[in-house]
């Protein structure tokens, strides 16, 4: 009698942890959806303040289209080709303000601080939101490495959580170090 209490209390406690396992899964997963979401709204926020500031006549004609370019095909990017382009418009941002006044010329013209003070809010929000993603999937990844997991397929039809992976390094003068150097506006 006492082994049959034993095997169901081993039951009943293998049955909560593999209950607390696909929870804990399940959780994983949307604090993953809910990061992408978050991800996809500030890389799309990015693109259309570049685009913006493509189309303000504030910068010199090459730069406009250079950014302008880039910009709309990071917002146009299908979901497979979505980290290149991303990582183009990061590289455009670098080039269109890689000299240290360029910020500042901005800036001066009507509506250029304003614009600059956006850009550089949305450069910096990137690579948080990427970062938040990408913790989420590499926790994701972690649980459902486990054999647990994977022979009693807590993670049910879930896709495996994949990374976003880009370029998301701001241009200089856009930075915290170099951001000081226009009015806030």
């Amino acid at each position: 009698m006492t082994t049959i209490i034993w095997v169901a209390v081993a039951i009943v406690a293998i049955g909560l942890y593999l209950s607390w396992t696909a929870g804990r899964l399940d959780r994983l997963h949307a604090r993953i959806d809910a990061a992408r979401a978050a991800l996809d709204a500030q890389l799309l926020r990015r693109a259309s303040v570049a685009q913006e500031l493509a189309t303000a006549g504030v910068l010199d004609p090459a730069a406009s289209i250079v950014l302008y370019e880039s910009a709309h095909a990071a917002r146009q990017a299908e979901p497979e080709q979505r980290e290149v382009a991303e990582s183009e418009l990061s590289q455009a941002l670098r080039v269109v303000f890689a000299e240290p006044g360029a910020v500042a010329e901005v800036a001066q013209a009507p509506g250029g601080s304003a614009a600059i003070t956006e850009l550089t809010q949305s450069v910096r929000r990137v690579p948080m939101a990427r970062r938040f993603h990408n913790d989420a999937v590499r926790a994701a990844r972690a649980v459902r490495r486990h054999r647990v997991v994977r022979w009693f397929r807590l993670a049910g039809h879930a896709p495996f959580p994949l990374a976003f992976e880009m370029d998301d390094e701001p241009p200089v003068p856009l930075t915290a170090d170099g951001a000081g150097s226009h009015p806030a506006g």
